[in-house]
């Protein structure tokens, strides 16, 4: 039997519903504030969200891209340095990153280099209570988020475990499997509906992950529970080697929206400012109660899908020279530094503490891990199975016996 959204079975009245006229639409009810209608707040804003141009100076009131019900307020001073900050801590790390993978302390590395305004904006739009669900490419923003650089990259250096506690820092462990996490944070999401909590959930995806079943159902699965979840789109026009013209025909990817039922926006994905202000506005909207929402934001990959790709036999060199020059990094600094916000004192501490965060990593990653080989067994499930028991229990008597020879041909060698 189906259970409708309310959790009664369809065509069954509650005590309190029997006498009253059917709930209007939640979707209805919350786009009254904005004074426009459903469709026109379901849709994207006819135009590309930009606040700061590709050189780094303010865009004109009327050429931001907003419009009636799609309108966002600048970010505040502190919370734009703070972003900066962090875009240059994400910049030196994807770089160090990538040299590591070279040294091979790393076993594989997805850079986000080019793609960190939208990893900085999604941590910082988030409050200490929220959740975020990242992928594999989006370690800047759970370090942005809190975690220890190391932890971060744990998962990366091939360990047996995620490298964080998930509980400890509202952050999903990276997730490697296209959009599963989206349905974690659908999850997470109705639980805190349930407990009466005002969590919002942000869940991370690429547009590769838009083509994905897992897509649809947790899109839809928030839209029909009226979830507190935003999903972030980092469209950066590619699916490791298939650019998105062969992935989806639709207007963009934000379109996708309105066919659940929910508001779509698109963004510049290199402008931290515009980001902020969209993603600072659909988390406030979300725990007010307005339903879920999509965010594409239009972003680049500049370098290769992961150490293991040529990204030479699928994009021409122009075109990673042509996004280049939309670098967030420098559009961020850039303006900044026209409005007074930021001089060289400034840019040597944020220098100083990015190289530190990179040191971090250097010697953390070098570091030689103990290997406990029953660790195979400890962490399957809560309790052993009598096969695991045994297992365990054949390699332990290996173990002991490998160490007994080792011993005993030392003792010889004497």
């Amino acid at each position: 039997m189906t259970i409708s959204a309310n959790h009664a079975a369809p065509g069954t009245a509650t005590p309190d519903q029997a006498h009253q006229e059917p709930p209007e639409n939640a979707l209805t009810e919350a786009v009254k504030k904005f004074g426009i209608t459903v469709e026109d707040y379901m849709l994207p804003a006819r135009h590309l969200i930009q606040m700061v141009a590709p050189d780094g100076t303010l865009n004109p009131k009327d050429q931001q891209g907003t419009e009636p019900g799609h309108e966002y307020p600048l970010p505040g001073d502190e919370e734009l340095l703070a972003a900066y900050e962090q875009l240059v801590v994400g910049r030196r790390v994807n770089d160090q990153n990538s040299a590591l993978v070279r040294q091979g302390r790393m076993a594989v590395y997805p850079s986000s280099h080019g793609q960190e305004a939208c990893q900085v904006a999604a941590a910082l739009c988030l409050s200490d209570g929220d959740w975020m669900f990242p992928t594999y490419r989006d370690a800047v923003a759970v370090m942005a988020r809190g975690v220890d650089p190391v932890q971060a990259m744990t998962i990366f250096r091939g360990d047996w475990h995620g490298g964080y506690d998930p509980l400890e820092h509202k952050v999903g462990i990276q997730c490697t499997p296209l959009t599963t996490q989206l349905l974690h944070a659908v999850g997470v999401a109705h639980a805190a509906k349930l407990r009466g909590e005002d969590t919002v959930v942000l869940a991370m995806c690429g547009d590769g992950a838009t083509s994905e079943g897992d897509f649809h159902e947790a899109l839809n699965f928030a839209a029909v529970f009226h979830l507190p979840v935003i999903f972030f789109v980092q469209n950066n026009k590619y699916a490791i080697s298939v650019p998105l013209a062969h992935q989806s025909v639709a207007p963009s990817l934000a379109h996708k929206a309105v066919g659940y039922g929910m508001a779509g926006e698109r963004v510049d994905g290199n402008d931290v400012v515009a980001l902020l202000a969209v993603l600072d506005r659909g988390v406030k909207l979300a725990r007010e109660g307005s339903g879920p929402l999509l965010v594409e934001a239009h972003t680049y990959r500049m370098q290769a899908h992961t150490n293991a790709d040529d990204d030479t036999r699928y994009r021409e060199s122009a075109e990673v020279a042509e996004w280049r020059a939309k670098d967030p990094v420098t559009r961020m600094r850039t303006y900044l530094t026209g409005r007074g916000l930021l001089d060289s004192a400034g840019e040597e501490r944020i220098a100083a503490h990015a190289e530190a965060v990179a040191r971090t990593l250097r010697e953390g990653l070098g570091e030689d891990v103990p290997v406990d080989p029953q660790d195979l067994f400890r962490h399957v499930f809560e309790k052993q199975t009598p096969q695991l028991k045994e297992q365990s229990a054949m390699l332990a008597d290996e173990l002991a016996r490998d160490a007994a020879a080792t011993a005993s041909s030392e003792e010889a060698g004497k």
